[in-house]
């Protein structure tokens, strides 16, 4: 089987290229731009791909509440297109969302399952919302898959730029001590673990909507303290509420997810966040950058 990864260059679609080998058909930004309509489907059927990974989003929170035209293009009619290319073409398309489809249950305290009725609270959250709508209508043979937090080892080139845990050892080197949002509950997940449940997820056919992050859950300030512990730095966490940091854009209070489903296909649950912590952080202290393995 040959997979098409759109977003190659991403924490998220790089590994994936890692993982599926010589089976991945890498597509960046310079190969498939998803606002350019008219080239999409002519890509797809020259590429002779038998499965399409969405991985590109434009994922810039704040600055959609500034340009929400460009993030509905990308998060949004982008994938519209998709959709449509990939139902002429009677190709399985599996489009990567996100938990901020949810946050207008402040007072929220259990996980949200797919039956769930979604409400964002961000242009960003609305847009990638309004992709999933196009991809569940559009195309038979979908996947559509929520994570939250990603971390991967291609965002170390960027100096942590979308990488939570990155950024946090890069500000720890810096500071003595971090005020850090402790009313924001998610489950920060390792694109390794989420990579090899896509792969496994894209082979049982069985498609729909899923949820997929690493178990557990926590605050961005108790994942901060964690990876200071497990690192050994004495870089004090200060926990406050979003009040005292805010944003342009809303956050969700409480995006935890269900992954019961996923569970239940795949036969198992993914590592929990701590053990995709503790491995990640051992992993970059190698020489060599372990992602860059196949799949078995």
């Amino acid at each position: 089987m040959r997979i098409g990864v759109i977003g190659a260059s991403g924490q998220l679609g790089s590994e994936l290229c890692q993982q599926l080998g010589n089976a991945a058909v890498p597509w960046t930004r310079a190969a498939i731009d998803l606002t350019d309509h008219v080239a999409l489907a002519p890509m797809l059927r020259d590429s002779g791909v038998d499965l399409v990974i969405n991985t590109a989003a434009y994922n810039k929170v704040d600055l959609s509440e500034d340009e929400p035209e460009l993030a509905f293009a990308v998060n949004a009619f982008g994938p519209r297109q998709l959709a449509l290319a990939c139902a002429e073409l009677e190709l399985p398309l599996m489009h990567v969302s996100t938990d901020y489809v949810f946050g207008q249950e402040v007072h929220r305290d259990r996980p949200w399952q797919e039956t769930d009725a979604p409400g964002p609270v961000s242009a960003y959250g609305t847009s990638k919302l309004t992709g999933e709508y196009f991809v569940r209508s559009l195309c038979p043979q979908h996947y559509v898959v929520r994570t939250c937090g990603l971390y991967g080892h291609a965002a170390r080139q960027g100096a942590g730029k979308g990488n939570f845990v990155e950024t946090m050892l890069r500000l720890g080197r810096e500071r003595e001590e971090l005020r850090i949002v402790n009313d924001q509950h998610c489950t920060p997940t390792s694109v390794r673990d989420l990579a090899a449940a896509l792969i496994e997820l894209a082979a049982t056919e069985q498609f729909g909507l899923y949820h997929a992050t690493n178990s557990g859950q926590t605050t961005w300030a108790e994942l901060a303290a964690e990876v200071f512990s497990l690192e050994q730095m004495n870089t004090r966490v200060i926990p406050i509420p979003s009040a005292e940091y805010p944003t342009k854009a809303r956050r969700p209070r409480y995006s935890v997810l269900s992954c019961t489903r996923l569970e239940e296909v795949l036969g198992r649950p993914l590592p929990s966040w701590q053990e995709a912590l503790r491995r990640y952080l051992e992993e970059r202290r190698t020489p060599e950058n372990p992602s860059a393995r196949s799949a078995t």
